[in-house]
């Protein structure tokens, strides 16, 4: 029997594709909706089934941003063979995307037995939800907001990249939280560092979906679950990524700062009173 029926991947392919790039953890959601529904949260097949429909969030990205990332790629093609080709700022993101996913991957392979075991506790997301609150919150006023996409750096790239690791250790804080937040204190504006948060989210992401795939297949989750997570995920995500350029071009941070909180005290009162189990 499937640790996951077709009902339940429907449940999490919707929270997965809100939340993934929203800046309130979509790891932290996942584990408290699979806790809701009684699905062990540190199980080995329920930790790859979120890996893997977070592909279909990745994939509504692809798509919504194809024209952006067709751009890129054909920049950093033409600039292997042209010389002339490799002071285009295309060009240069391409390989700052490449070199900023370096770090994540290194982590998330030496720390997977953290990560799948005592860091998947429900008691660290909701922590993680609280201490990221704080820092976003504190990055939205800290930030000038100056600075556009085409301002940034190789130093902007890889201190965003690295980010992603305190989500990766602590589900809850969230990666895109982390690496907006991180981008803010660098001056760059809203838009500009939501963008940024998306672009170097896509082989990180994509890249975890497909290790955790034969984990997902082979301890428990069945091939349909695994299926409508994922294009509920892709359809639900596209619809978020949408609306979320749009409000971070007028709005700061501040209703995610207050919506994480208010999740993470939730969270700390159901565990205390034992309706939930970590």
């Amino acid at each position: 029997m499937s640790a996951i029926s077709v009902g339940q991947a429907v449940v999490l392919g919707v929270v997965e594709g809100v939340t993934e790039f929203l800046p309130v953890s979509s790891t932290g959601h996942l584990k408290i909706a699979e806790g809701l529904m009684d699905i062990p949260v540190d199980d080995k097949s329920v930790v790859g089934f979120s890996a893997v429909i977070q592909v279909g969030a990745i994939a509504a990205v692809l798509v919504y941003f194809l024209k952006d990332i067709k751009r890129i790629v054909s920049a950093w093609f033409r600039g292997l063979t042209k010389p002339e080709e490799r002071y285009h700022h295309d060009y240069k993101f391409a390989w700052w995307v490449i070199a900023a996913t370096i770090p994540i991957v290194v982590v998330g392979l030496a720390a997977k037995p953290l990560i799948e075991g005592p860091l998947a506790s429900l008691w660290v997301v909701a922590g993680s939800l609280i201490v990221g609150s704080g820092v976003m919150w504190a990055a939205d006023q800290m930030g000038r907001h100056k600075r556009g996409e085409d301002d940034t750096s190789f130093k902007d790239a890889m201190l965003v990249g690295c980010s992603q690791i305190l989500a990766l250790l602590f589900p809850g804080f969230s990666r895109s939280g982390a690496t907006m937040s991180t981008a803010l204190v660098l001056d760059l504006d809203r838009v500009a560092a939501t963008r940024l948060s998306f672009f170097l989210g896509i082989p990180a992401l994509t890249g975890a979906g497909i290790y955790e795939l034969k984990d997902a297949l082979g301890a428990g989750v069945g091939a349909a679950p695994l299926a409508v997570g994922t294009i509920v995920s892709f359809v639900v995500a596209y619809a978020s990524i949408a609306w979320l350029l749009k409000f971070v071009a007028k709005h700061s941070f501040n209703a995610f700062v207050i919506y994480r909180i208010v999740i993470g005290v939730a969270l700390l009162g159901l565990l205390s009173t034992g309706t939930l189990s970590s």
